[in-house]
């Protein structure tokens, strides 16, 4: 995956050179991912809030399987993410409110569109633009991509910052790669098949473990030993299988 603010960084380091650059104002990347939130008070038990909502969206992965509701109540779960969050990206104390280093350090993994830096819209949705022809509408869809995606940022993270690779995502029930069951969580848009790019399937399976997936077959599961699954959503009837991994 490719750091996708490179490009917009360049282009304004090449404006600059270029004496493009003036009196008028150049967005920083950060800035640019403000925008995707309206965190301007800290954030602890007892608050609730779009603020609180969007910030339970970016940390739901830390509260392992236990289900970190994204409600804008900010309560105990909320702050055992937060926690947990400061601890895996060694910023500062481990109290459970969110504040000016905790924002930050989201910003700086937040690309304008308010995806995480190291996934796209595009990656996981192959099938079409839209995010259409799924089981749920295409706002749903995408907006549960959007939520995957996060958890997926910190998966990777907790595997060395190392590139994970999405080999399927999204799906309309059409033919070939878009195909799917009826029942499928590749038609909400909060499920992605995992390659093994620079890990093994089940060094994959056994982390994300801890990431929030409610869903995970890997390799002992049949169809499902060339890649790992993964969903994020709790429908009532995720399963974790993995067989074949030690540990698991």
């Amino acid at each position: 995956m490719v750091l996708k603010r490179l490009g917009g960084l360049l282009a304004v380091a090449i404006l600059a050179a270029a004496g493009f650059v003036g009196s008028q104002a150049v967005a920083t990347p950060e800035a640019n991912a403000a925008a995707c939130d309206s965190w301007s008070r800290d954030l602890s038990e007892g608050m609730s809030g779009a603020d609180v909502r969007e910030l339970q969206i970016r940390l739901a992965a830390f509260d392992g399987r236990a289900g970190l509701a994204i409600d804008g109540k900010f309560g105990p779960a909320t702050a055992r993410a937060v926690k947990r969050f400061k601890k895996e990206y060694a910023i500062g104390t481990t109290s459970g409110t969110a504040g000016t280093r905790v924002f930050s350090k989201l910003r700086s993994l937040t690309s304008s569109d308010c995806t995480p830096i190291h996934f796209t819209y595009s990656e996981l949705n192959r099938c079409n633009s839209t995010w259409s022809g799924g089981a749920v509408s295409a706002a749903t869809a995408k907006s549960n991509a959007r939520r995957l995606m996060w958890k997926l940022e910190h998966l990777r993270h907790a595997l060395g910052n190392k590139p994970v690779r999405i080999t399927s995502g999204f799906r309309t029930g059409g033919s070939g790669a878009c195909s799917s069951t009826s029942y499928s969580r590749h038609r909400y848009g909060d499920a992605a098949d995992l390659g093994n790019l620079n890990h093994s399937f089940c060094t994959i399976a056994v982390k994300a473990k801890s990431y929030g997936f409610y869903g995970i077959l890997g390799p002992g599961v049949p169809d499902h030993n060339d890649h790992v699954h993964v969903s994020g959503i709790n429908d009532g009837n995720a399963t974790r299988r993995a067989p074949n991994c030690s540990g698991f």
